[in-house]
């Protein structure tokens, strides 16, 4: 392969080589009829190869090859001329040329060759050049919106990675195109107007030399020199006309996956209605005007019959493919039923789907201006920014079983949450504060269960100028499925999930990681570490220090909820900053230290981890006032968060996660010195 690479590399040089030479070393009349006949083949090569493309892009050298043929045929232009001012002889094709088109007659000769010129620079060159401009202006302009395509495609799982990558490749590499054959279409109208200019020096020079220099008559040097300046004008412009048609036939190739000869008949030849109505109405020319006359009868009439046969023919063929269809989709169907492996597809569960009825369809078809997928690609961005993991393929299906209205959140095929949204409709919430009341369906929204209004959109800048807070239904479902991968985040990272975030840091940290994995600690045991971490909302991000304190203290310990607190205190910064990152003084409770005596006289140390052997009426009482702190906290609306001390944290807070799941259980070594917090309770229970 190396070898070839270099062979046609050499060759192209030696190509442009030649053009140049061309340009200045007179070339005799035999050579010059081989190298007009061999651009006149490549002409035609490229005209065929851009005809039966079958994308755009199998052609994507196209601009270079209009570079290169454009330079070479304007040195051969160049010598023909200089051997039509030298000698008068520029060869046989030439020659051929300039007197088989026109008949013998120069009048006919010369008005044919303008035609030729005309065509090419008014309609081929021109339409070119500006389909050209037009479709890198619109490809250009369309490239965000491919972009966020793929991107919805790949969030939903429609297509893989691989997919994804070769998709941007070939919109890059259109837009690369596109670009290009903008500016290469100058070189063939330039090429057409130079091609003009030659042809006029050739006749006047022409004369002139043979009237002055090689002493003819006027007469015979208007004859001869007339017939040589449309012979060389001809072997120069046809080539040059098939590039300029190759060059309209790629830009305006619509379809990127068949034959422009394919694309073409198909479209015309579609309708048998169409062939129908234009055969009746030749036949009608035929039998009814003077078109009859002289044979015309005969034309007309015949091709009027034809295209009723070909109407017959074509409505045939079309319910024959129709009934084959219907009999092919019949046996995929039944043979999808007779696969012993398609059992195989129901033992996969997606980590994360979304159902919906269809009265929701609307919200995530682009086509009908939904943006629910992008706001699907949204969520897996924020929560990668904020809790430093990344969310698993969010699944997106319609299912007629659902209310039209409905859709479900199901986690790894379970159903965890649900709810349902009114189309056209806006949901309101009083943020607590707004006295006035609008009128609507009332209802609950489903995140956080807060009661609201469903308010139509005439009653939306009303609702809003009272103070509501108002979201549309997308925002709506994006809220509640951002909740519920965050509640469920720590089930849903796994360990291959580990090991590419170990792998993502790998490369600046590669002592750090080699002296934590496997030697201290495995991808398993640190997979537990990271999911105590997630579980209460706390981001792991900063992997690099998460694995600096593990393998600080990795060595004294394996239990993952000890190592777990050990991380949490050295993220002190940024669990404060995400609990009391405010200016204002934060309100908490705090725990009788009379409790957590009691709580870690109960913990029992086992080989499997630590546990609590806490008597049930305490464990009650405990709960009880646990409750009674978090309701103060939550009507003076403050979050419910309670301090502990540092060895007591992790197994109150195992006590308490059953029973409240918003709870926020914080250790005073997690908390930085500036922070002002601010004792409003504290959890205690009677002795007796």
């Amino acid at each position: 392969m190396k070898n070839i690479k270099f062979s046609t590399s050499i060759f192209l040089g030696i190509y442009l080589l030649l053009a140049v030479i061309f340009m200045i070393v007179p070339l005799n009349s035999m050579l010059l009829d081989i190298l007009i006949t061999f651009n006149i083949a490549i002409a035609m090569i490229i005209l065929f190869n851009c005809v039966f493309a079958k994308e755009t892009l199998s052609m994507s050298s196209f601009p270079t090859i209009l570079l290169f043929t454009t330079i070479f045929r304007i040195s051969l232009n160049i010598s023909s001329t200089r051997l039509i001012l030298m000698t008068g002889n520029p060869g046989n094709v030439v020659r051929t040329f300039g007197q088989f088109v026109g008949g013998g007659n120069l009048v006919i000769g010369a008005i044919i060759f303008i035609v030729l010129i005309i065509v090419q620079m008014m309609v081929i060159n021109k339409g070119s050049e500006r389909v050209s401009e037009v479709t890198a202006r619109f490809t250009l302009d369309a490239m965000p919106g491919k972009q966020m395509a793929i991107d919805a495609d790949l969030s939903t799982g429609a297509i893989s990675d691989k997919e994804a990558i070769a998709r941007r490749q070939k919109i890059q590499e259109e837009a690369s195109f596109f670009g290009s054959m903008d500016g290469a279409t100058k070189y063939v109208k330039g090429d057409a107007t130079a091609g003009l200019i030659i042809t006029a020096i050739n006749f006047v020079g022409g004369i002139v030399t043979g009237v002055m220099m090689q002493g003819m008559s006027m007469g015979e040097a208007f004859s001869q020199y007339t017939i040589l300046t449309i012979g060389d004008g001809l072997v120069s412009q046809l080539p040059s006309l098939m590039i300029s048609l190759a060059t309209g036939v790629i830009v305006t190739k619509a379809s990127k996956e068949a034959e422009i000869g394919d694309i073409v008949f198909s479209q015309l030849f579609q309708s048998p209605r169409v062939m129908y109505i234009v055969g009746a109405a030749l036949i009608f020319l035929a039998l009814a005007t003077p078109l009859k006359r002289d044979g015309g009868i005969i034309i007309y009439m015949g091709l009027g019959l034809g295209l009723i046969v070909l109407g017959r023919v074509l409505s045939t063929k079309k319910e024959t493919a129709e009934i084959e269809e219907e009999v092919e989709a019949e046996e995929v169907e039944a043979d999808q039923v007779r696969r012993h492996e398609n059992v195989n597809t129901l033992l996969q569960v997606d980590p994360i789907e979304l159902e919906f009825g269809y009265g929701i369809i609307p919200l995530a078809d682009v086509n009908q201006g939904g943006d629910l997928l992008d706001r699907v690609v949204m969520i897996r961005r924020q929560i990668a920014l904020e809790l430093g993991a990344v969310v698993p393929i969010i699944r997106l299906r319609d299912n007629i079983q659902l209310n039209p209205n409905q859709y479900i959140i199901k986690i790894k095929g379970i159903q965890v949450s649900e709810g349902e949204i009114l189309f056209d409709h806006y949901m309101a919430m009083n943020p607590g504060y707004v006295e006035e009341e609008i009128t609507g369906i009332p209802t609950f929204e489903p995140s956080f269960h807060l009661p609201a209004v469903w308010i139509t959109e005439a009653q939306r800048e009303r609702a809003e100028s009272y103070g509501y807070t108002v979201v549309d239904p997308p925002s709506i479902i994006a809220t509640h499925l951002t909740e519920v991968i965050r509640t469920h985040l720590d089930e849903l990272l796994t360990r291959q999930d580990v090991q590419n975030l170990i792998n993502n840091i790998k490369e600046n940290n590669t002592t750090l990681v080699d002296e934590l994995i496997p030697k201290l600690l495995n991808v398993g045991e640190i997979q537990k570490v990271l999911q105590n971490l997630l579980r209460e909302g706390i981001s792991i991000r900063d992997l690099v220090t998460i694995f600096e304190i593990l393998a600080d203290h990795a060595a004294n310990t394996r239990d993952t909820d000890v190592l777990t607190e050990y991380v949490r205190q050295g993220l002190k910064r940024a669990i404060s900053n995400k609990f009391f990152g405010g200016e204002e003084t934060t309100s908490v409770v705090t725990l009788d230290p009379k409790i957590e005596q009691e709580i870690m006289a109960s913990v029992k140390q086992t080989e499997q981890g630590a546990y609590l052997t806490l008597d049930p009426d305490k464990t009650r009482k405990i709960l009880a006032a646990t409750e009674k702190e978090i309701a103060k906290l939550e009507e003076s609306g403050q979050a419910a968060i309670i301090i502990t001390s540092p060895i007591v944290r992790m197994y109150f807070k195992k006590l308490t996660s059953d029973y409240f799941k918003n709870l926020i259980v914080i250790s005073y070594n997690e908390i930085e010195s500036n922070v002002e917090l601010q004792s409003v309770g504290m959890v205690t229970i009677d002795d007796n």
